[in-house]
């Protein structure tokens, strides 16, 4: 079936991309989303997207330069695949969401119940976008992060400059704000280091772009979300020092 898929991708002249975790290397399949058609945006083998790549990458850079063999790490709202990426390379595997089951705490990001600094990283992909102080939770996080620990906490990139919601959009996931590339700026008040690694660090032919018409959106569905020029957009993961 996958060879078949690939087949007609290639027949109809898509480009090709490699990707970085399975390395699978062809065409990419296109995505409809509730904003339209997004190009090359998932590999047919492992299923991954540009922002799992870009995180991927990230990371695994990260896992490379430290030994947290006996390091503790707290993933906020799981995903399988990093799950099984993450949990052998620490001593001490800890999950919690707010309200999904099958972790280890149910708990909200703005009041943690640890004491301070007794993680040495901390993982929360696309989470701070439904978070409505986020400013606290950010604090929260630097909290309990040891001297010398490490955050990585992406969100949704929508353009250059952030918007705030007045309340949660139940058509873009609950998302309380549209986050900016000048996102990261509220974590640089919370951390005294904060490097934003974005889709141009890396080679293009992991394709770690979102490649999509951004120009306009139904306003009955996305009243507040701010449009942007071209077809190419980055993806970014900053990842925070202690």
């Amino acid at each position: 079936m996958l060879r078949k898929e690939i087949f007609r991708l290639m027949h109809r002249g898509k480009e090709q991309f490699e990707c970085p975790i399975c390395r699978y290397t062809g065409p990419f399949r296109d995505i409809h989303k509730g904003t339209g058609l997004r190009k090359h945006a998932r590999c047919p083998q492992c299923g991954s997207n540009e922002r799992v790549r870009l995180q991927y990458l990230v990371i695994t850079d990260l896992l490379a330069n430290r030994d947290f063999s006996e390091g503790s790490i707290l993933h906020i709202a799981p995903e399988s695949f990093f799950r099984r990426l993450l949990s052998p390379r620490f001593g001490e595997y800890r999950t919690c969401d707010l309200i999904k089951k099958k972790v280890d705490y149910n708990l909200d990001l703005q009041d943690l119940p640890f004491r301070s600094e007794v993680f040495d990283f901390v993982f929360a992909s696309h989470v701070l976008e439904h978070v409505p102080d986020d400013r606290k939770a950010l604090a929260e996080v630097r909290r309990i992060l040891k001297p010398g620990g490490i955050a990585v906490l992406p969100v949704p990139i929508v353009g250059e400059n952030t918007v705030e919601y007045p309340e949660a959009n139940p058509n873009e996931f609950h998302h309380v704000r549209a986050p900016g590339m000048d996102y990261f700026d509220r974590y640089k008040g919370v951390f005294p280091r904060v490097d934003v690694f974005t889709s141009k660090d890396f080679p293009d032919r992991f394709q770690l772009y979102y490649h999509e018409d951004r120009s306009s959106y139904c306003r009955d569905l996305f009243p507040l979300r701010p449009t942007a020029e071209g077809d190419r957009h980055l993806e970014a993961v900053p990842v925070c020092y202690v």
